[in-house]
């Protein structure tokens, strides 16, 4: 990495034309790097198992006569801002833990705080001015999702640390990143049942199985620098891992559907989403970083195909 993207405010892995460079003063750029707002494929990757569990929940609530419109799409608001928030609160403590393997990485490197151009101080005001935010979003919801919000906060702790101790990072962050899946329920219900805890884990898989592919972009460097992660555990071969991850989460997720009652719609925007899983494993290639990344962002549409087809299930059963 030269010093390029450093000297003209980008990083070297995100879009040099994203909104923030054209709305936002030069001195916000780090800030807004920190956040990830110019990479908006992790707040949205994040966000949809918020969504899928308020859509589920709100088609079981719809077959008990208890959904309300209002609170619905407060929710879904809510979960939004609350992705936001707190995805970009994550982005910047992971990149305070991180400095200094950021600073081994090519692809990091001209990230905010490695380049020098935000200080450790200033890195941790902004994610705790981020963090407030997402509490104010969290005393929206009732007493039990709040608990749960709150005990998130540990695996969000821990994931930075995971790469280090363990071949199985994406684990930890499937952990964390996937806690939505069983809070959109508890927002409508105030309590958890099977369904969520099987949408909690497919998320799980889910999530293992596109961040090992975002992994093999920084393999190289991960193994020269001792880092650990499922691309290197996997090693040359990941495509039989990755069938058993997306195939076990396309299972868990039809598990939880039939348990929470959800309609045709639903299943069909499973199928469809199991279809464009299988494409990602039949086309990647390992060896190239740009397909990588792509085939990570391919998952944001592989969310919206699943709460497309929840909102449509509902939609079906308010008709």
């Amino acid at each position: 990495m030269n010093s390029s993207s450093i000297d003209s405010g980008r990083v070297h892995d995100a879009p040099s034309n994203n909104w923030v460079y054209r709305v936002l003063p030069r001195a916000l750029w780090p800030y807004a790097q920190l956040a990830r707002w110019d990479r908006p494929i992790g707040w949205q990757l994040l966000m949809w198992p918020c969504l899928w569990s308020a859509a589920m929940a709100a088609g079981a609530a719809a077959s008990l006569g208890s959904f309300s419109a209002g609170r619905f799409l407060f929710h879904i608001f809510l979960f939004i801002v609350g992705a936001i928030a707190m995805r970009g609160a994550g982005c910047t403590y992971n990149d305070i833990v991180d400095h200094d393997i950021d600073m081994e990485v090519a692809r990091t490197r001209s990230r905010p705080l490695p380049s020098g151009r935000v200080t450790r101080f200033q890195a941790k005001a902004f994610m705790l001015l981020q963090s407030v935010v997402g509490l104010a979003v969290l005393l929206q919801f009732n007493g039990f999702t709040i608990f749960l919000g709150v005990l998130s906060l540990a695996l969000v702790a821990i994931y930075p640390f995971a790469k280090r101790f363990t071949d199985w990072p994406q684990f930890f962050l499937g952990l964390a990143f996937s806690w939505g899946a069983i809070m959109g329920w508890a927002a409508e219900f105030g309590s958890l049942s099977f369904a969520p805890v099987m949408l909690y884990a497919a998320a799980i898989t889910w999530t293992i199985g596109y961040d090992t592919i975002y992994a093999y972009q920084d393999r190289e460097d991960d193994e020269l620098i001792g880092v650990r992660s499922t691309a290197r555990r996997f090693g040359d071969n990941p495509r039989p891992w990755l069938i058993g991850l997306y195939g076990i989460a396309v299972l868990l997720m039809l598990f939880a559907f039939l348990a929470a009652g959800a309609g045709f719609f639903a299943y069909l925007g499973l199928v469809v989403a199991a279809v464009m899983l299988a494409y990602q494993i039949l086309v990647l290639n390992i060896h190239d970083p740009l397909q990588c990344l792509a085939l990570f962002k391919f998952n944001g549409v592989v969310g919206l195909i699943i709460v497309a087809g929840l909102v449509l299930s509902l939609l079906v059963r308010l008709i």
